[in-house]
Order: C-alpha cells, then sequence, then structure tokens
C-alpha cells in the first residue's frame, strides 16, 4: 500500500539536456574539489575543549587562574570562524594507568580525594593550599583529569596522523606538577604524561617540550631528567632562582642527569621585560640549532602565555606576533607534528590574542610580520651564556668557552688560581694560616692551598669554621666590543679577610674553607662533578679533623655562595651537637641555604641560625 507523500520533503531536481552534461560534470568536479579541499582544511588541525574544565574555580575569591581563561579563547576562536576551519577531537579523562606513567600511585590518590572533601573542608584547606601555590573546588579532580586527557588526545591525534597540529585548550595547567607533589596552579603534569603516553603507546622515539611559559616548568624536567628521549627546552625568568618556583633547578647549567644530561636547556632571563626581540634571538641562535640536531618526532609547546604584553603576572613583553613566529619555526621541526598546551596566561585579553595567533599559524597561515628589532643587552648576554653552557652537549652550537687549561699559549696561566695562590700567602703572612693536608688524591688536587687552619685549631675553644666561596673580580673593560679588560682598574674584592681579622682579634681559630675548587679534569656533567666534589670537600674536613676537636664552641660561618655545602653538610652529618649556630651573608641576588632534614634538626637551625643579606 502506498504511503501519501510530504510534497515538502522531496528535493527536485531539473531536467538536464544532453549538451549540458559535460558543464554538470565540470560544476560537480568543481563541487567535490571544494568539498574535499574544506575536509583536508578542517581535518588538518584539530582542538580539544571542555568547559566542564571551567568547573575547577576558587571556593572564596579571584583567583588568576579563572575558568574564563579557556572560555575566552574558545570564543574568540569561533568569532573569527578558526573552529570551522579545524577539527573538535572527542576525549575524556586521563585514565590511571596513563597518569602513572608519570605519576606516583600516591600523587593519584591525592588528586582523587579532592573530589569527596566536603564544601566546609575545602574552605578551611584554603591555607594549606596556598601554600603549595593552589585551591581545590569540588570540581578540581574532574577538571584536572580532563586538562591531562585532552592533551593527551591532542598528542594521540597528531602522532596517529588523524591531525596535522592540534591545539589544546584547556585548565588547571600542568607543567609544574611533579610525579609525586601537586602545586603551582597544577595538579597532573599535562605535557610530561602525554608525552609518555605516545612512547609507550604509539612508538614515538624522540619528543621535544619547548616550554615558553614565563615560570620553570620544573615538574616536566624534573619527570624526564635522566631520559635523553625527552629535550626540554625553557625559556622562563629566573632571576637567580628567586622567581617562581624558585631554587637552582631552573638554571641554566641544571642540563639533567645521568643519560638525559644535555636533555635539559633552560634558558633564563635575569629580569622581567623581556619581549619579541628577546625571545626570537633566544630561539635563533639557540633553540632552533639544538632542536633539529636532536631531530624530534613529535614537538609539546608547554604554551603558557603568561610571558605576553600585559600579563602582570609575568612582567614580559611578548606580542601575539612574536608567539606567532616562534610557533613558525616549531612548526617546521617533526614533519609539522606539534601539539600546543594551554599552560599559563592570567590577562584575558592577551592570553585571547596570543592563542588565536598561534592557532593561525598552525591553520598554515604565515605569522605576521614584526618591525626592525634588536636583543637588549641583558637577553643577549643570557643567550650567550646559556649557549656557552650547551656547547658541551651539542654540536650545532658554536659559542666554545675559553677555557685555560686548554687554551693554544703555553703561557696562559688561570687567573682565578693565581688569586688563589695569592690569597694562601696573605692568610698565611698576615695570620699564620697554614694548609690543611688531604689523603684523599682527587681533593688534594681540586683544594691544594684552599682549606687552611689556625695554627692552634686543635687546642681551640672557639673555633670558626668559614666556607666562602670565591671573591668577587670588579673589573673595567676597555670596550664592549672586545670586552678586554682594562688590568689597572680591575680589583678583588675579599671580604673574607676582614672576617679573618675580626676572628684573630678575638682569639678564636678559623678553619677557612674555599669550596670554588681548582680546575680539575672533569667530564662532561661538570655542574655534578663540582657539586659532588664540594659536597665531598665538606664532610672530609668534618669527619677527620672537626669531629677530632676536644669539644670546643664551633659556629659556621657562610659567604656568598656557600649555600649547597651547608645544605649538604646539615643533610649527611648530624652536626647539631658540635655546633652552636650558623650565620649566612649572601648577595642581593643569592639564595641562602635551606635545610630539609628531620624535624629536630630543622628545629634547630630555626633557632640558632642568622641570616644577613649584604650590601652592593
Amino acid at each position: 500500500m502506498q504511503t501519501p507523500m510530504d510534497i515538502d520533503s522531496v528535493e527536485l531536481h531539473p531536467i538536464v539536456r544532453p549538451t549540458q552534461v559535460s558543464q554538470v560534470r565540470a560544476s560537480s568536479l568543481s563541487a567535490l574539489d571544494i568539498s574535499l579541499s574544506q575536509i583536508q582544511s578542517r581535518s588538518g588541525t584539530g582542538y580539544v575543549y571542555d568547559p566542564a574544565m571551567m568547573a575547577h574555580a576558587h571556593p572564596t575569591e579571584d583567583h588568576p587562574e579563572q575558568p574564563e581563561r579557556i572560555h575566552i579563547i574558545f570564543r574568540e576562536m569561533r568569532s573569527q570562524g578558526l573552529h570551522a576551519r579545524m577539527r573538535s577531537l572527542f576525549f575524556g579523562p586521563v585514565s590511571r594507568h596513563h597518569a602513572m606513567l608519570v605519576h606516583s600511585e600516591d600523587h593519584w590518590d591525592k588528586v582523587e580525594l579532592l573530589a569527596h572533601m566536603p564544601l566546609e573542608d575545602i574552605r578551611d584547606s584554603v591555607p594549606y593550599y596556598e601554600g603549595l601555590s593552589l585551591y581545590v573546588s569540588p570540581g578540581t579532580t574532574h577538571a584536572a583529569k580532563l586538562s591531562c586527557g585532552g592533551v593527551v588526545e591532542a598528542c594521540k591525534a597528531v602522532v596517529k596522523g588523524e591531525v596535522r597540529n592540534s591545539f589544546a585548550i584547556v585548565r588547571p595547567p600542568g607543567h609544574h606538577a611533579e610525579p609525586d607533589e601537586h602545586m603551582g596552579f597544577c595538579f597532573f603534569n599535562n605535557v610530561a604524561v602525554a608525552a609518555r603516553v605516545v612512547q609507550e603507546e604509539l612508538g614515538t622515539k624522540r619528543v621535544l617540550i619547548l616550554d615558553w611559559d614565563v615560570h620553570h616548568g620544573n615538574g616536566t624536567q624534573k619527570a624526564f631528567i635522566d631520559d635523553p628521549s625527552i629535550l626540554y627546552i625553557s625559556l622562563h625568568r629566573y632571576e637567580d632562582g628567586m622567581f617562581y618556583p624558585g631554587g637552582h633547578f631552573g638554571a641554566m647549567t641544571s642540563c639533567g642527569e645521568g643519560r638525559g644530561l644535555g636533555y635539559s636547556v633552560n634558558i633564563g632571563w635575569p629580569e622581567g621585560g623581556m619581549g619579541d626581540a628577546e625571545y626570537l634571538y633566544a630561539f635563533q641562535r639557540v633553540i632552533m640549532p639544538i632542536a633539529m640536531e636532536f631531530a624530534p618526532d613529535l614537538v609539546i609547546i608547554s604554551a603558557g602565555f603568561d610571558a605576553a604584553r600585559g600579563d602582570e603576572l609575568g612582567g614580559c613583553d611578548v606580542t601575539p606576533a612574536g608567539y606567532a613566529h616562534m610557533t613558525h619555526m616549531l612548526s617546521s621541526l617533526a614533519g609539522g607534528k606539534v601539539v600546543v598546551a594551554l599552560e599559563g596566561g592570567y590577562n584575558l585579553a592577551s592570553i585571547r590574542d596570543s592563542a588565536v595567533a598561534v592557532m593561525r599559524v598552525l591553520l598554515g597561515e604565515a605569522p605576521p610580520s614584526c618591525p626592525p628589532m634588536t636583543a637588549n643587552t641583558e637577553g643577549t648576554e643570557t643567550v650567550f651564556q646559556a649557549a656557552r653552557v650547551q656547547t658541551k652537549y651539542w654540536k650545532s652550537i658554536k659559542a666554545p668557552p675559553f677555557e685555560p687549561e686548554t687554551a693554544a699559549d703555553p703561557a696562559a696561566k688561570h687567573l682565578p688560581s693565581l688569586l688563589k695562590e695569592h690569597r694562601a700567602w696573605h692568610l698565611y703572612q698576615t695570620y699564620k694560616l697554614h694548609q690543611l693536608p688531604f689523603a684523599d688524591q682527587e681533593l688534594k688536587d681540586a683544594f691544594d692551598g684552599l682549606v687552611l687552619c689556625s695554627p692552634d685549631v686543635f687546642s681551640a675553644k672557639n673555633l670558626i669554621l668559614f666556607i666562602h666561596n670565591f671573591g668577587d673580580l670588579h673589573v673595567e673593560l676597555l670596550g664592549e666590543a672586545t670586552c678586554n679588560v682594562n688590568v689597572e682598574k680591575s680589583y678583588m674584592m675579599d671580604a673574607s679577610n676582614e672576617m679573618l681579622g675580626w676572628a684573630k682579634q678575638r682569639g678564636y681559630s678559623v678553619i677557612d674553607i674555599n669550596v670554588f675548587s681548582h680546575p680539575v679534569e672533569l667530564s662532561r656533567d661538570y655542574v655534578r662533578e663540582t657539586t659532588s666534589l664540594q659536597r665531598r670537600v665538606i664532610t672530609y674536613v668534618w669527619d677527620n679533623y672537626i669531629e677530632l676537636l676536644q669539644n670546643p664552641r664551633i659556629y659556621l660561618v657562610a659567604y656568598a655562595g656557600a649555600a649547597f655545602p651547608i645544605t649538604e653538610l646539615f643533610r649527611a652529618r648530624d652536626v647539631t651537637t658540635h655546633l652552636k649556630g650558623v650565620a649566612q651573608i649572601v648577595g642581593q641576588s643569592q639564595q641562602p641555604a635551606s635545610i630539609k632534614s628531620q624535624r629536630e634538626t630543622l628545629d634547630w637551625f630555626v633557632k640558632r641560625h642568622l641570616h644577613r643579606v649584604g650590601s652592593r
């Protein structure tokens, strides 16, 4: 039985005459070409976004890491029609198995438990989590898992060839999250987990993680500290370890450990205000040569936009055009397999405009032209120093350091060694300080003439254990073009001389340790071996001399860069039974020792520790 037909639902076709067939075919083929072009364009760049990630919100106040950060990017992407040229990627929360490729089980459980905290407990815990630079809410766990899962899917889609590149519009960010600790607005390390997933499941061999967030990605570097298959490069404000997250982990000399030595590259700016000229200069001189030598199979950008112009928290000056050019350069690697994962960025207008500029490059548009620019003095010096460090690990970096012990001229003499010899002679002439002998030949070679003592040290009633590094050289340059030193107007500033004079006047005996060792034959792991020597010399002196003294009152005085030896001494030995107190004098850009020992030791240190900052 025939059913009635709705005339409005019938698609009517015009009658086509034979003479029109070729025209119709041509028209159809043209339409087909346009359709295929649209499909290819749409599948070329993927993106991940889910408004459920906005459920992570501070329970009591406005916060820089606010939900609107991702919504404003997505809204601008739609208003400019970019979403029509991109492919939305389906994703879900990160699995426990994937997260634990980077994080510990304890870490996973900590984040899971947040979902079960009563609202009253969440409000009461605000001070605790602020100590970790975090906040939590009922939606935190799900948002954090979605954020990580989104970056994982964005990377998998690129590696599998489903899209050419992708942008993950996610929050909370991830690069501060360490394998066993959440911190710095971050809960799971999104890019680290994603990198491990594509390595484990899809056979990706080499991954470059480029982190241009204004803060150092301590969690990402720590996750891959000894892994040569992951190259981590970070551009960040460092300021001698005083800018968040703090410490010396983001220093230029922090280059990895073990088999991963050389695969952590840190370019740490000494101050804010760095902009397009400085960032692009670093890309041209250090980042791209190293990245091309590494030859990654996938590039992941930890794209924090808090170095953007207008972001007061970051205090830098990178424009959307600057971010576009950096993305364009990175897109030349790995056959264009690039994943951009949102990290920080707290000025809504800045993060919106910068993210969209990056998206346009991913879609194949050329970056905007830049005006003439020149990197400032601080920026060029930072890049030069970073290159000097990396030349030990990468053949493509041409900034060979001048090492006196390998100089072509046999008459070359290591200048610090000359000054140390003069200091040892001066201290003998003035205070009758003698050299302490070493049975360890390696320590003797490294610290010969650098560990001195008063002649009455073994009968001392009051002893100062004085730990310091090399003095400050104040030099005048003949000109910026050559950087040659005007020797007649250069000086050695050694504040230790005044300290030793004070001790002699009051009848104190002294053990004087200069931890700035002589040049010795080191492997490529220079920083690690140097700190190992410092650790060994301080414990050697303690075990072989100070432990043998007949109960004198011992005061530890540290000057300038002696924070690491002090920290290691407290970690390796129970010194509280011998010491009466600790005094530290540090420069304005230096960090004092931080004691991470048992509770009793920490309590002792807090009560008997004096910290002073020296003048410029």
